[in-house]
């Protein structure tokens, strides 16, 4: 039987949590953050502590790290597990201080430092499954980085465990840190060859049993705007204001179809989210999601047209439209290797949790690692509220998270020939 430690989850995901790692989307140097490569050397210094002695981090802030393999089969594939260790930049992650709310009674929770912050079933009623168990939140002024500090503890706390019983049999298991996943980075410097996986499974989904072998494909659209610059006191006739044009665009946008605040389950949108500039020039980057990707072939070349019908409305005005891809839908991938996703069901099974498919309104590292040549799908830590003050997790489920992992690393031995 496998019984992962609650107590002892708890405590590491609040030792991972009280470190600043939060990734920095306008920085040009990789990391992004140097903060984030402080989390990644305790965990080397966690993963030699435990047995695991080639545990390393390379230049960039990646860790790599291998348990051995100690059974006698010869055809075991090499798997991976991998979670990243920044948090995102949309909520303070300075100076965090982790709350273990024990025995959680049901009632509405404020948070200490900002008591304007309140967790409620009424609005995260997954709450629900947790009367009596033990929850962990920030204190009301940062996130709380379960995101996906809950993961990296999943995989950590099961690297313990197969450490110390080696009677459990296993192929070869990597295991993979990464920075700058929510900065969209997360791959970038990844040396393929040193980690030398088969196939592997991201530690970086949601409610207790979800297995996600499907996300959105991403694009990135940058659009710059130029005007027409001219001194304000002798501007009459000449005088174009880029930053107007630019407000112009982002009024012309629907507000009832396309964005995200309108949509959900398989519906695309364009976001909006940054706009900087001059009267002389402006930059609006959106990003550009949907599961099909000519659809989202479609999306780019419908703000194209929405900007443009804009900016010709000015005389003088001109404009630059970029698409960038960013990831594209893993399912591609996977629905190749039907087996990785199988046997993370049959994992998630055993550990007695009903299985639950779903598809990613987001992507993950797992979306890039797939198309890189390790097909990876998501598998849940229970992170929930993530990227606000209000994010919380259920220990019961990084516990759960971290069976998981022990019960696939075995089905992959007892399948393999």
């Amino acid at each position: 039987m496998i019984e992962i430690s609650k107590a002892a989850i708890a405590e590491r995901f609040i030792r991972y949590v009280q470190i600043d790692t939060q990734s920095d989307p306008q920085s040009k140097s990789f990391p992004s953050t140097e903060k984030q490569k402080r989390l990644s050397l305790l965990l080397v210094n966690e993963l030699k502590e435990i047995g695991i002695k080639n545990a390393e981090m390379d230049e960039f802030g990646y860790v790599y790290a291998t348990i051995a393999s100690n059974s006698e089969k010869k055809n075991v594939p090499v798997i991976c597990f991998c979670s990243h260790v920044d948090t995102a930049p949309d909520c303070s992650g300075t100076n965090v201080k982790p709350i273990l709310h024990k025995s959680y009674d049901g009632k509405d929770i404020s948070l200490p430092d900002d008591t304007t912050q309140v967790l409620s079933s009424k609005v995260y009623p997954y709450l629900q499954h947790y009367l009596g168990e033990d929850i962990i939140t920030a204190s009301g002024k940062t996130l709380l980085g379960a995101d996906d500090k809950s993961g990296v503890a999943a995989i950590m706390q099961a690297a313990d465990f197969i450490m110390k019983n080696p009677s459990i049999k296993h192929g070869e298991i990597k295991i993979l840190f990464t920075p700058d996943e929510e900065v969209g980075k997360g791959t970038a410097k990844l040396d393929m060859k040193k980690l030398g996986a088969d196939f592997g499974y991201t530690l970086d989904g949601g409610e207790s049993g979800s297995l996600e072998d499907e996300t959105f494909s991403a694009d990135g659209a940058t659009i710059i705007i130029h005007g027409v610059i001219a001194h304000p006191g002798y501007a009459k006739g000449k005088l174009v204001n880029a930053l107007k044009v630019a407000a112009e665009v982002l009024h012309a946008l629907p507000t009832n179809e396309w964005a995200p605040e309108v949509t959900e389950q398989k519906e695309g949108f364009v976001h909006p989210v940054r706009l900087e500039g001059i009267a002389e020039k402006a930059t609006i980057e959106f990003i550009v999601r949907d599961f099909d990707n000519e659809k989202l072939k479609k999306h780019g070349e419908r703000l194209k047209q929405i900007t443009g019908n804009v900016v010709n409305k000015w005389p003088g005005a001109s404009m630059e439209f970029t698409i960038t891809e960013q990831y594209r839908n893993m399912k591609e991938i996977l629905d190749k290797n039907p087996q990785i996703a199988a046997f993370a069901a049959e994992a998630i099974k055993r550990s007695g949790l009903t299985v639950k498919t779903e598809s990613i309104r987001g992507g993950t590292d797992g979306s890039r690692l797939s198309f890189m040549g390790l097909p990876c799908p998501n598998l849940f830590t229970g992170m929930q509220g993530i990227h606000s003050k209000l994010e919380w997790i259920g220990v019961r489920d990084m516990a759960k998270a971290a069976e998981t992992i022990v019960h696939l690393s075995m089905i992959w031995e007892e399948k393999s020939l």
